[in-house]
């Protein structure tokens, strides 16, 4: 039995050994490193204007809150005084007491059917606006409800696209200041936009096609985009550079624009 172990470790030890000289015979192939462009990009909103639409059963609910809360309220003042000018006109009308005629000059009832008219001559302003009728894409005054996600036509390689804004990052600059810059350069001026902060949101990648790639052994095989999150300051000031081609454009519709594969990274940010 001792003889058998012994050649049993033999044969494993011999096994071994030889896997570790075939390892070490195997030359192990270099990895190359890729240089890859650098890009920033801008998630542009504009934030809802208006609140959004109640679905039935919210409505349900927020009429039967509105019903707890009035059974449970106190008497305003308004009202109080409502009660006391009646019963100050009643004691009057029976000649139990004289008031100056300057007391009951305005009441509060004449102030509620004052308010009440004043209501009635307000008109909101509607939710479906021109712009929406019209389907353009280009207005700001579109889609109250939703948040709108800028995009503009940018050329990649020899075909063009809607895109979120991106620029190529320049030497010295964070990316933070190369987003600021891209959107300056595409939008012009008038967009005025508050940045959330210095880190990047987001980030998507892709490679050239090889007939666009940079020549030599420094060429860039693709381009990495990292992506900033800003606001819309003021609505009523649109993109300033008419040689732009842009869309403002909701969610839903952005699935419909953007191929797959990028709708797919920039969805993971969009709020």
């Amino acid at each position: 039995m001792r003889i058998l172990a012994h050649r049993s470790v033999l044969v494993v030890s011999r096994m071994l050994s030889s896997r570790a000289a075939a390892t070490q015979a195997t030359p192990v192939a270099p990895q190359t490193d890729q240089k890859w462009d650098l890009y920033a990009g801008v998630l542009v909103e504009r934030l809802p204007i208006v609140t959004k639409t109640l679905e039935p059963i919210e409505a349900k609910f927020k009429e039967m809150l509105n019903q707890i809360e009035l059974e449970k309220s106190l008497k305003s003042n308004h009202e109080l005084r409502k009660e006391t000018e009646k019963q100050q006109l009643e004691l009057l009308k029976a000649g139990k007491i004289d008031l100056d005629s300057e007391a009951l000059k305005q009441t509060a009832q004449d102030l509620e059917d004052a308010y009440n008219e004043e209501y009635a001559r307000f008109k909101p302003a509607p939710r479906v606006t021109e712009a929406d009728s019209k389907n353009d894409t280009r207005s700001l005054d579109r889609k109250l409800e939703q948040t709108l996600v800028l995009l503009v036509e940018q050329k990649l390689g020899s075909k063009s696209h809607y895109l979120l804004p991106q620029g190529l990052h320049r030497k010295g600059e964070s990316l933070r200041e190369t987003a600021e810059r891209t959107l300056k350069e595409c939008c012009g001026d008038k967009l005025q936009v508050t940045f959330y902060g210095n880190a990047p949101v987001g980030f998507y990648k892709y490679k050239y096609p090889p007939s666009v790639r940079n020549d030599g052994a420094a060429g860039a095989v693709g381009a990495k985009v990292f992506f900033f999150r800003s606001v819309v300051k003021d609505p009523s000031r649109n993109v300033g550079s008419d040689q732009v081609k842009y869309q403002w454009l909701s969610q839903d519709e952005l699935q419909k624009q953007l191929q797959q594969p990028y709708y797919q990274s920039v969805s993971q940010f969009l709020l």
